[in-house]
């Protein structure tokens, strides 16, 4: 197997764009990639300060590194979600990367700011532990984003991710969303600008991509992620994938091309309704927003459950 570019022993091979790379031309790839979406849907500019979310994984690691190697200042976000060892290590993950780099980090910790973590919300709110873990970053994504007056927040979202989100609103037609499936979102109404430098490059670029480079990242898959649909729908397209190399390229970026504008009124015109929750100001569509029902909801007082010979005990006076 030999590298497309300069004959040398490969390290990869893209089935997609019908190549293989050696180590120097692999990173050049990637890095070629992100720029040339940079430029194609005007993401920010040279002297724009950008925030990157990152959670210590391979994806927002990754790109983190990339924008820096570009020559874009950018600053790192972390959140610390309260999920085990999990959380543990992907915070000393980014820790580390931040610190190795001389890196700015911002950090906002759900338990300590809020009083709850994603295991503690999702149980109090009834909801899905993605729900209230998606829900609780995107809160902070934004308020830190807006707090520290960044020009755009930038999101390790990949070609995988896009297609599968993508994949899953078409199969049910969830119009409301079909129309922020977009690469960039713009600011406005409360929310920053917001970027996905990396829908060129899948899932499988992005691991090689830190292997190659040196980056330590957060290997495991979240715990509390068993049985998301996306994953579901990431399976399906990798299998198709692995018939038609560039399926997902294609579906993604064809969708972007033919079909998203005709969505967008909808979403511009959801977003224009919105008005400032009335604890924490950010956008909702009225009164109190989704996360300060959920953090309502996390820290209030839960009621205990008696074992049925504990019921009996109480109710007779007898020593628990």
């Amino acid at each position: 197997m030999k590298c497309r570019v300069c004959r040398g022993a490969a390290v990869i091979d893209l089935p997609q764009h019908n190549a293989n790379f050696c180590a120097e031309h692999f990173d050049r790839f990637c890095l070629e990639q992100v720029a040339k979406a940079i430029k194609k849907f005007k993401m920010f500019g040279p002297n724009d300060r950008l925030l990157v979310a990152v959670s210590g994984g391979k994806d927002s690691l990754a790109v983190w590194d990339i924008l820096g190697r570009l020559g874009y200042a950018a600053d790192g976000l972390y959140v610390g979600l309260g999920i085990g060892e999990y959380s543990d290590a992907s915070g000393e993950a980014t820790r580390a990367f931040a610190t190795s780099r001389g890196l700015t980090l911002h950090e906002v910790d759900l338990r300590s700011e809020y009083g709850y973590n994603v295991p503690e919300g999702s149980r109090a709110a009834k909801r899905a532990p993605c729900s209230a873990c998606g829900l609780s970053k995107r809160h902070i994504f934004d308020s830190v984003a807006r707090e520290h007056d960044y020009d755009a927040l930038i999101t390790g979202h990949n070609l995988d991710d896009e297609a599968a989100v993508l994949f899953g609103n078409v199969l049910r037609w969830q119009t409301e969303y079909l129309g922020r499936q977009m690469p960039v979102l713009p600011a406005g109404n409360g929310f920053p600008r917001k970027v996905k430098p990396l829908v060129r490059l899948g899932e499988r670029e992005m691991a090689a991509y830190c292997v190659l480079s040196g980056i330590e990242y957060q290997i495991d898959e979240c715990p509390m992620a068993a049985g998301n649909k996306h994953l579901g729908y990431k399976e399906a397209l990798n299998d198709i994938e692995s018939k038609s190399p560039g399926a997902k390229f294609a579906f993604y970026f064809e969708y972007l091309a033919k079909a998203a504008e005709h969505f967008q009124a909808t979403t511009e015109s959801d977003r224009d309704s919105l008005e400032p929750c009335v604890n924490c100001g950010s956008p909702t569509p009225s009164g109190t927003c989704a996360f300060c029902r959920l953090v309502e909801r996390a820290t209030a007082p839960q009621p205990i459950t008696m074992s049925p010979t504990r019921r009996r005990r109480s109710e007779s006076g007898q020593p628990q």
